[in-house]
């Protein structure tokens, strides 16, 4: 059992009967985040949400946006990975697959990119304004202090590993299909904006990935904007395709998950 798991177990119980309401709540402008232990982290991670409601209405039963019109954290946020750093990382000898997915959704599929070998900088950058693939990045906080932070305080905070992907998505594109994941996921919006479709469970609280076709999944029971800045979290299990607006160059977010089996 996780650290948090006897915290998280109760809570979930006294209010099973509070799972079911549809709606995509919003919260307003956060504190700073907060590196003096993992607790604090996590408090100003979905801050100004508070962490006893978070658990009690939230863990493990419907999805939480965090909306913030605060220039401070969209910087902090951008600073935490960008498009530009792409560019340095390539000439450290980054590898296709290992390091790097090139991706797009085409006719609600996943259709790979990926060249042999190591990633050109130059190739890469021509899928992705040309073939408008998503760059899919594995692992960013290898590269990165201030993620490699959070994610040592979240695995302490919950008693399990962390992991984060970074995904970099041209206008008028989508990398994914409609999918599920195994993980409870949280996602921090750093450049641009990414539209938002989520979809009640075939699977709750699934334990394997699987992706859906669009005639099995029905309507989105939340659509939105992420802005720099925001927070979006949902349970494992929760279907959902993301694409960046016509309008917007690209957009670029984190997305960190934790309770894989």
């Amino acid at each position: 059992m996780p650290k948090k798991g006897g915290k998280i177990a109760a809570m979930a119980k006294e209010t099973q009967a509070q799972c079911k309401r549809p709606k995509l709540e919003a919260a307003g402008s956060p504190s700073v985040l907060s590196f003096e232990s993992p607790d604090s982290l996590f408090r100003s991670l979905i801050s100004p949400m508070e962490e006893e409601v978070f658990f009690r209405e939230y863990w493990e039963q419907k999805p939480l946006l965090v909306q913030r019109n605060d220039a401070l954290v969209a910087a902090y946020y951008q600073c935490l990975f960008q498009l530009s750093d792409l560019k340095e990382l390539c000439s450290q000898g980054l590898c296709y697959g290992r390091d790097v997915n090139v991706c797009r959704c085409v006719n609600g599929k996943k259709k790979v990119l990926n060249k042999e070998g190591r990633v050109n900088y130059v190739q890469l950058k021509k899928d992705f304004d040309q073939k408008k693939a998503t760059i899919q990045f594995h692992q960013p906080q290898r590269f990165k202090e201030e993620l490699w932070k959070i994610q040592e305080k979240l695995e302490c905070y919950f008693g399990s590993l962390v992991g984060s992907n970074v995904y970099i998505t041209p206008q008028g594109s989508q990398g994914l299909p409609p999918h599920y994941d195994d993980v409870e996921v949280f996602i921090l919006q750093l450049e641009g904006e990414k539209h938002w479709r989520l979809y009640k469970p075939t699977v709750p609280l699934a334990r394997e990935y699987n992706v859906e076709s669009e005639d099995r999944i029905g309507n989105p029971t939340h659509e939105f904007i992420l802005k720099p800045g925001d927070l979006l979290y949902f349970p494992r299990g929760t279907i959902h395709q993301a694409d960046t607006p016509q309008g917007i160059s690209y957009s670029t977010h984190v997305t960190i998950s934790t309770y894989q089996n």
